[in-house]
């Protein structure tokens, strides 16, 4: 081979790998928020107690599985929480893959909170919750995870998963706090514990990223409840 013909083959070799990337698809995370618990439907503060679905959140579950029904994935994660369990559980059925239980996809930890409503809160909590009226913070949660110990759980083990799966879709059932962090880490906000956007039970919301960037394609899906 003449030294022209090497020097075409050296050139020509880093076209080709990118021609091969453009042709896989990319990492997505389609995040979707457990049904409806019984705590969601008393107002309760859940954090990470354990309540089950209630009868809803177990039809809305359903529909969202189909919704996914016969989606080709790379990954298949919930919440160890029995709500995001059973909520995974029922998406199983539908696309043929059973989920992996992952604690770090847990809904934030709300400490003495936990099991109350907001009227029990402003009750035994006069002060605390009127600091939280001004400024919410997971700081002021007695017992709580808080603001940075929780990002850096969810930020981590979101892209953990990515590392995992670099290309294809990726489903997580997990809790409306998540979301959240997830979103506001693409738009560069910190959550701090106020919620920019409405994540209803069984919503989806769709993260996506290539090589280049990183773009929310969808946010609290709802076109498959009743």
């Amino acid at each position: 081979m003449s030294n022209q013909e090497q020097a075409t083959t050296q050139v020509a070799a880093p076209d080709t790998a990118d021609d091969h990337d453009r042709t896989l698809a990319p990492s997505r995370l389609l995040l979707v928020r457990h049904g409806e618990s019984t705590w969601n439907a008393a107002r309760r503060t859940q954090g990470q107690c354990d309540p089950p679905l209630s009868e809803r959140g177990v039809a809305q579950a359903g529909e969202v599985a189909e919704r996914l029904a016969g989606r080709r994935v790379a990954g298949f994660y919930c919440s160890d929480l029995v709500r995001a369990r059973h909520t995974a559980e029922l998406i199983a059925s539908a696309i043929g893959v059973e989920p992996v239980p992952e604690p770090g996809l847990r809904e934030v930890g709300l400490g003495a909170w936990e099991g109350r409503t907001r009227e029990e809160l402003m009750d035994e909590f006069p002060e605390l919750w009127a600091r939280w009226a001004v400024e919410p913070s997971w700081d002021l949660v007695p017992g709580g995870e808080g603001d940075v110990p929780f990002t850096e759980r969810v930020i981590g083990t979101l892209g953990r998963l990515r590392e995992r799966h670099p290309h294809g879709d990726v489903v997580c059932v997990t809790h409306g706090g998540v979301i959240q962090v997830a979103l506001l880490d693409v738009v560069g906000r910190p959550s701090r514990g106020f919620f920019h956007f409405l994540i209803e039970n069984c919503s989806l919301t769709v993260i996506q990223r290539n090589r280049h960037r990183t773009v929310v394609t969808a946010v609290n899906d709802t076109c498959h409840l009743s």
